[in-house]
Order: structure tokens, then sequence, then C-alpha cells
């Protein structure tokens, strides 16, 4: 399955429809910390932009309502995989990708076949306290070899000025969270990523 090689990590719709006029053609949407009823909201509406503009989107977390929205993506943490249908995401058509940290948790990613895989963080990441040290170039080298054809994100910490070594270390997928949200220009911003990106591929 061939992925966007780069696809920004937001959090609200708002977000969805300051992005969707640059080209881009993937994103998730990961919301923390907000009622179930706020996330539909937010979920329904971001759909509906990525419809319109031709977007793929991948919900972060809440499966049972990205499986009622029909999104194109779930994406699940190690705590959330256990407890989700997916059995119920497959027949729906939902692909899945799965957050991994550790070679114990690639294992049990893998169990579940997953559409893409995520490793992080890559480097440094000031978006959340992690209890894992950056895993570095030289980890993704080696779940590449792992995973094979089976795409691979790399998310955490990742700036545009270190893509093209990620790219180069084997990673078919940078996600990207604060070097775009968090700059002052981010429609630029995101538009440099997208134009690196297409250079590398």
């Amino acid at each position: 399955m061939k992925l966007a090689r780069v696809y920004p990590v937001v959090d609200s719709a708002a977000w969805i429809g300051r992005l969707a006029p640059l080209g881009v053609r993937l994103v998730q949407l990961r919301i923390k910390e907000r009622a179930a009823a706020e996330v539909r909201t937010e979920v329904r509406a971001a759909r509906a932009l990525c419809a319109a503009a031709g977007m793929q989107l991948i919900v972060n977390d809440y499966w049972e309502i990205a499986l009622a929205e029909r999104c194109d993506f779930v994406h699940l943490g190690q705590g959330d995989l256990a407890a989700a249908d997916l059995a119920a995401l497959r027949r729906a058509g939902i692909r899945l990708g799965i957050s991994t940290h550790d070679g114990e948790e690639l294992e049990r990613a893998l169990r579940a076949e997953p559409d893409y895989v995520a490793l992080g963080p890559i480097y440094p990441t000031l978006l959340k306290v992690m209890p894992w040290q950056p895993q570095g170039l030289e980890r993704i080298r080696e779940w590449k070899r792992r995973l094979g054809a089976i795409p691979l994100v790399a998310i955490g910490g990742l700036t545009l000025e270190r893509l093209a070594g990620v790219f180069a270390a084997g990673a078919d997928v940078a996600a990207v969270v604060t070097d775009i949200v968090r700059n002052a220009n981010p429609e630029a911003r995101a538009r440099a990523w997208l134009a690196a990106a297409a250079a590398a591929a």
C-alpha cells in the first residue's frame, strides 16, 4: 500500500481546513482529553473536509467513532490495541496503523496485520513526556528490515531539516506535529514539507 510520504498530525478539523488547500493528502486527527461527543463532531467535520479535498483521514485512538463515520484509517497505541474490534474495522475497510517503541511492541503490532507501523519518538519531542529514549536513525533501519513491504512511519521530533535523513534511513512516511502547527507560518511550512517529500520520492 502506498501512503503519502508526509502527514501532519493535528488536533482539530479547523487545522485540516487550513491544510487541505495546500495539497496535503494524508492527515491524522489526534484529539486528547475531550468528551466523546465533541470528538465525534470534530471527526465528522474532518471527514467531510477530507472527502471534499481528496485527503485521507487517520483518526487517532477513537476507533468506534472512526468506524461509525467510516474514516480511512485508525491509528492505535499499544494500550488501545487489545480493546479495539479489529475485525469490525477490517470489515468496514478501515485501515490500521499501530504505534511501536520496542521489539515486543513491534511483534504485537505485526500480529494485528497493520497497514502501517509507526516508530517513535525518533528524536526528542516537545509534545509530551515520553517514557522511551529517542529511537534514532539506526532503529528506523532495523524496523524497516523487519517490516519489509509494510510502510514504516517515523514520528517524534521531526523537523524539515531532519526529513532527508529519516527517509534515507528507510522510513516510508514522516509524521509531523509541532514543526508545522507551532511554526509562525504553518501554511508555508507545510508547503515546504510537501516539496521536500516530493523531492525525496
